[in-house]
């Protein structure tokens, strides 16, 4: 977006200097956003009636690749980035006939957990908020066109929101904006490995956001194994943060396990969590593992096995459901497709800025 006559609509401030320097009826802005951000409609009927439309650039993502589900209707988007790396996003139509989009918040994710696909790409860049908005954008046009409705985001996709705090609450800000998406907080959440500072900035700047955090063991030293990011957010101060979520937020915080054979499923981990989480506000959901091809030493535990810790969970009164993962046939590899792609671009932009530096220092290059 460094074109000053080209503008994104997710740009206050240059959307605002191009009205007043063409003297637009505010007007023509609002209609622009409400046609384009609350009912998602496509660029054309969003721009039928916006004087030099030529100057609006509605999209900062390119849709690079399209993946749909033969089993459950899921479909994954490959979005290509201005700098040239690629990023997910997924919907899924759950069978309940509700909708929820899964956007990513970076490229790559550097809490490298030993179970994601993300984390084993070996880079972590931030993606600008108007990144963040445009998987919306596209997402609800894809689900406009037929005639179906957003219903929930979360932010599930690439990266760790909080390590891009910055670009995620610009992103949610817009997102509950009444004169921009307008959409419910109540139906947006921030997934989390455990930021527990950034945790509690969200909760004081948005109190109906729902949050949840990955714990996946509620043993200190398992935690570490699985993930690095433990040793810096450990479970005392995990635990307490949850508390004071609960406290401002006055709802429950969701929390994410990850089903492992053998490392977080025996019945001692069932206490200890049991006991972890007693008298604090949550929900657990129990994740059954799909396995990557890079961590062939973790394996998920068996259905039936989920089946008896879920029990086990709730005759502790603990509140707990089992999720059921969509889009199994397209997410089988998730992240594997964006990380080698991101790789080779990698790569090659390292190769070619070698060569420039090398031509200029051998005279190859000449003005």
């Amino acid at each position: 977006m460094n074109d000053p006559t080209i503008i994104s609509p997710f740009d206050f401030e240059a959307i605002e200097r191009f009205r007043q320097q063409h003297r637009l009826d505010p007007q023509h802005i609002r209609v622009l956003r409400n046609r384009l951000m609350k009912h998602f409609r496509s660029d054309e009927e969003a721009a039928a009636d916006f004087p030099l439309p030529q100057s609006l650039r509605f999209h900062v993502l390119d849709r690079y690749r399209r993946f749909d589900s033969d089993v459950d209707g899921a479909t994954k988007m490959l979005f290509r980035t201005d700098a040239g790396m690629l990023i997910e996003a997924v919907i899924l139509r759950i069978a309940t006939g509700r909708t929820t989009l899964c956007v990513s918040s970076q490229v790559g994710c550097a809490a490298a957990c030993d179970f994601c696909a993300t984390g084993k790409m070996g880079i972590a860049k931030n993606l600008h908020s108007f990144e963040i908005l445009d998987q919306v954008l596209q997402a609800g046009q894809i689900l406009a066109a037929e005639q179906t409705s957003l219903d929930n985001i979360v932010f599930m996709g690439m990266g760790e929101p909080f390590h891009n705090e910055s670009n995620l609450t610009d992103a949610i800000d817009l997102l509950t904006a009444t004169d921009h998406f307008n959409r419910s907080p109540s139906r947006i959440l921030v997934s989390t490995v455990g930021v527990c500072d950034g945790m509690i900035r969200l909760a004081e700047r948005f109190p109906k956001i729902n949050l949840a955090l990955s714990l996946h063991s509620a043993d200190q030293s398992t935690r570490e194994t699985i993930i690095p990011l433990a040793k810096r957010y450990p479970l005392d101060q995990l635990r307490e943060t949850i508390a004071r979520c609960n406290a401002m937020q006055g709802h429950e915080v969701m929390i994410e396990y990850l089903m492992l054979d053998g490392v977080n499923d025996t019945e001692v981990d069932r206490e200890r969590l049991s006991r972890w989480l007693d008298g604090l506000d949550v929900h657990l959901n129990l994740i059954p593992y799909n396995p990557i091809e890079d961590a062939p030493h973790l394996r998920g535990t068996a259905p039936d096995e989920i089946t008896d810790f879920a029990s086990a969970m709730k005759s502790r009164g603990i509140k707990t459901t089992v999720r059921y993962s969509l889009g199994r046939d397209i997410d089988a590899a998730c992240g594997q497709l964006v990380r080698k792609e991101n790789r080779t671009f990698a790569i090659q932009s390292h190769s070619a800025a070698a060569s420039i530096s090398t031509g200029s220092q051998t005279g190859d290059f000449k003005n």
